[in-house]
Formats: C-alpha cells, structure tokens, sequence
C-alpha cells in the first residue's frame, strides 16, 4: 500500500557502495573474482576491539556473541596483506583519482589530509576484523528534476570485504544437530577491492525521490572508471518515519523494488509505534520487499586509526588534474550524439560499446555522422573488429567516390575476414540484369521485396542493395 509521506514524516538516505575497476586498494593484487578452487584455506577467530571512544560498538559486540570462527579460501592471486600476515601497501593512486573524479562530479569539497582509519567488522568478512577507510570528500551535492539539491554528506575511499561462499558443516552436525557449530567459508578474491561509498543526508521525502536519487548517483558512477555487473554496486537506504527510530535496510539490487519495500518499511515501523518497539536496527532487503533483521545500527565506537598507513596527502596539483579531465555524463553524451540527428538506438549503441570517442575522431574528418555511427556499431563483426585506422581509410575513399556508402558493409564484412581492402573493393563479374531476370520466371508473382531477398541471398554481399533495386525497378516497371 501507498502511504501519505508528507503525513507521516518519511525522511530517508541513501549510501552506496560502488567498486572502482583498479587493482586492489593496499596491495597489487588484480580485482578479478574466482570460480575454480582454492590454492589453500586458513581459519581464523575474530575478536572486539575498543574504538576511539574508549567503548566497544554496539553491533561488534552483537557480532562477538556469537563466537564464530571463520574459514577463508586463498588464491593465487591473493598476497599476504589480505591474510593480514603484512602491513598495507601504499594506497592505490588510480583508485584515488577516481575518487577525486566522482567528488568533484558530486560537488564535494575535497580534504587536502586525511587519515586511513579501521572500522572494526568481524561478521568474518575481513581476515583482520577491520575495514581500512578513509573520508576523501564532504558537503556536495546532486540536483533532480524537481530542482531539488539532494546534500552528500561525505565520499569514502575503503577496501571491499570478504565475498561469503556457504556454511562449513562438520560431520558431528549429523549426530549432534542441537550443538552444530556451523562456520561461514569467505573468499579472499573480493576482498581488499577499492569500493568508493556516498552518503546523501536524510533529505528524501518520498520513494521516488530515493529512485531518482539513487539513478543519478548511479548515472555519476558510471561515468567514471567503475566496475559494472551484478554485485559491484549495493545500495542501502535509510529509513524512518514520526515517532519511530532511524532503520538501515541493506542490499538494494533493483531499484524497480525500492517502493515496495520503503512502503512494506513504513508499515512495519508503524506497527512498532503502536506496539512501543522500536529500535535502531540494520535489516536486509528481501526479494518480495520485506526485510530481515541482520544487527544492531553500529555507531562511532568501531573507528580508529590505522598505525600502519601514512596520512594520505591530496595535493592541490593532483585535485586540478582530476578536475581538467572529467568524464561526461552518459545523458550529456546522448545530448551531445543527438545534435547529429542520430536516431535513439544508434546513440545508444555507440555509448554502449564505448564508440563515443572513436566517433568523434572520425565525425571530425568526415562529415557522415550516420554512416559513421552504423560503421562502428551495426556493421561491425562480433569477433572481428576493424580498427579506427582501417575506417578512416574506408571514409576516404567514399570521400573520392571510389567506394558507394551501400557498399560499406559488405566491404566491411570481407575486411573482417582478413581480405584487404582492395581486394574488397573489387567487384566480381556478375551480370545482375540476367540473374534476376532467372529468378522472376522460376518464381513468378513474388513480392519486390521477397525478390531483393533471393537475389541478395544468391550473391551473398557480392551485389549491393541498391543495385539489386535498381534492376528489380526496371524489370517489374
């Protein structure tokens, strides 16, 4: 059910976390995730640490409780700072670039000295129980389509976790269900990857606001050097209404699913109203919208500084330089193909198979911006690419007339299959009047167009379509 949000007092934010695509964030190890077995396993026993207030977090006490031991899978493209067996590297400087990138396209302030910090998490998804962390920008902003300025409170720089396989279960659990100690197996293959996380501040006021929000992050993201796929990115929202208590809901995969579950939220919450139950909680999403209860909201107690990191120094030089070269947005991208009439599918593939700048360098010598968008997209070969080189080359000679644009994919088709272009060129003796005319008395009464289909068939790119045309308009006038 929909909700009356003004009514109700809904405020909420949003914080995501998006992978950048470097090498890890401490060490130089490759971010790839792994399929095939493990090299080796270690186990580990997590404990709680006292944080900068002198107390131990609510939420690593809760985890504490439940005396688990964890079981890590080790690759070979794991090194000894993801066992925690040696101190970080240097931070990763394209990580950090990036980072400044996404800042400045966020409208953040960014700060010139910041300190690596560790937040303590021993839910088993870090072999050290912390997290390294550092808060690279504060105080930006990005604007919807009502003019609205939705604040980001701060971008952080921090090494992704441990990715979680399945349970360990002993033998003994078959005999003893009742003293079963079940121990949660991670993989170190994730483990250590540069994720960036934004916070937005509890300024939205509607779930569609949160949707738009979040696609705008979203369209900011992927502007920049990030990972795409299923799990680089995880959204959580923050949700509470009048009278009831801050709620964090993590593992936000599809935004079509955020009204259903901040509508499921609100009614859940007004339930805890009634009943006086509610409480700071951080609850996962589920698939059909409800959420589950996962820990207690944790707070400040689980931060400290990280001994074996230097302070990481953000010059005003290496600010500048990220600021030069920013990355457009993909809806300045789209306004930009449309200025050459470009219909929406063509922009779309061209941004989709990363053609932008290859078009640019092309459309700056030829003006042909359709010919060029079909030439880098539709008629290009999955397996064969043809290089920018080879299609400046093709342009040119359509420029002196010696190539007819109705033959570009064909030509196109044979350079792919490693004939040369002048060989493509070329074409073979074929006396198309006469061939047609053999196919018109075999098939009588067809279609102009099921015609053109046969004799195009027949000759398999070696006739254009334009001259099939041309002869089938003169034989069936």
């Amino acid at each position: 059910m929909k909700h009356d949000y003004k009514k109700i007092g809904l405020k909420s934010g949003l914080e995501i976390h998006q992978q950048l695509d470097t090498h890890k964030l401490f060490c130089s190890c490759p971010s790839i995730l792994r399929q095939d077995k493990p090299q080796y396993e270690i186990q580990r026993t997590l404990n709680p640490v006292i944080g900068e207030t002198g107390e131990i977090d609510t939420a690593v006490a809760h985890e504490a409780s439940q005396n688990k031991n964890f079981i890590y899978q080790v690759y070979d493209t794991n090194c000894l700072v993801e066992l925690d067996e040696e101190p970080p590297h240097t931070i990763n400087q394209e990580a950090t670039k990036i980072t400044l990138q996404i800042a400045h396209l966020l409208n953040c302030k960014i700060f010139p000295v910041t300190q690596v910090m560790r937040k303590t998490v021993i839910d088993g998804s870090n072999t050290s129980g912390f997290q390294r962390t550092a808060l690279i920008a504060h105080d930006g902003y990005v604007e919807i389509s009502s003019g609205k300025k939705i604040a980001i409170d701060y971008l952080m720089l921090e090494e992704d976790s441990a990715r979680k396989v399945t349970d360990h279960r002993p033998a003994t659990c078959d005999l003893q269900p009742a003293t079963c100690d079940l121990r949660p197996i991670f993989k170190l293959d994730r483990l250590g990857i540069p994720l960036v996380e934004i916070t937005t501040g509890p300024h939205l006021h509607s779930p569609d606001e949160i949707k738009e929000a979040a696609l705008k992050i979203g369209e900011i993201l992927r502007a920049c050097k990030v990972k795409r796929g299923i799990g680089t990115i995880r959204q959580d929202v923050n949700i509470s209404i009048k009278d009831s208590k801050r709620v964090e809901i993590k593992g936000f995969q599809n935004p079509k699913m955020m009204q259903k579950t901040i509508d499921i939220e609100i009614t859940r919450q007004q339930k805890c109203i009634k009943e006086k139950s509610c409480k700071n909680e951080v609850r996962n999403a589920l698939p059909d919208g409800t959420t589950e209860f996962l820990r207690p909201m944790p707070g400040a107690a689980r931060m400290y500084p990280e001994t074996d990191h230097p302070l990481l120094k953000i010059t005003r030089d290496l600010i500048n330089e990220t600021k030069k070269n920013l990355p457009k947005l993909a809806s300045e991208n789209t306004s930009y193909l449309q200025k050459f009439g470009l219909n929406p599918e063509l922009i779309k593939l061209i941004l989709k198979q990363n053609k932008l700048e290859d078009f640019k360098t092309l459309t700056h010598e030829h003006n042909n911006p359709n010919l060029i968008a079909k030439m880098l997209t539709l008629f290009q070969s999955k397996k064969e690419k043809i290089s920018t080189d080879k299609l400046e080359e093709i342009l040119e000679k359509i420029s002196k007339k010696e190539i007819h644009e109705t033959d570009v994919k064909t030509i196109m088709q044979k350079i792919s299959q490693g004939i040369s272009l002048k060989e493509a060129m070329e074409k073979p003796s074929i006396d198309l009047k006469s061939e047609a005319q053999k196919i018109l008395k075999e098939k009588p009464g067809l279609t102009q167009g099921a015609y053109m289909g046969l004799i195009m068939g027949k000759f398999n790119g070696q006739v254009s379509g334009k001259e099939v045309m041309e002869v089938l308009r003169e034989l069936c006038s």
